[in-house]
């Protein structure tokens, strides 16, 4: 990936992971501490609240979460989602490095079906996520 921030190996395996079990339906990555790799944060079986409450008000992150909900008609469906997660109180720097990384693991995490930039909580609530699934 030229120009792009790398990153991990264990990020690509923690995706598949969450592709090929039922157990987890989160991974949340965030930047090394240089700003130079992506690296896998935690894993788990979430809700959404509970995923809403692990988000740094103040540091960005990068999140695949497997999202279930009923369309209109009543169908249940379900998405991988990444979601770039960049509260206002990121700096510059790290704002930069995010975007890189986030660019790299959208060519990396092969199926992911949704795309979610966020940057408070509005857009990650709930029903913000299943529009933008549907």
């Amino acid at each position: 990936m030229s120009g792009g921030i790398p990153v991990d190996d264990s990020c690509v395996s923690a995706f598949q992971e969450l592709k090929s079990r039922r157990d987890i339906n989160t991974v949340i990555y965030r930047l090394s501490d240089n700003l130079e790799t992506v690296i896998p944060e935690a894993k788990g079986n979430l809700t959404h609240d509970e995923l809403l409450k692990v988000l740094p008000a103040d540091e960005p992150r990068y999140v695949v979460h497997d999202l279930l909900f009923a369309t209109a008609d009543g169908t249940r469906q379900e998405k991988i989602v990444l979601i770039s997660w960049c509260p206002p109180g990121t700096n510059a720097e790290e704002r930069i490095a995010h975007f890189s990384g986030y660019s790299t693991l959208r060519n990396l995490l092969d199926g992911v079906q949704v795309h979610v930039q966020a940057t408070d909580l509005s857009d990650m609530e709930y029903k913000a996520l299943v529009s933008q699934a549907c």
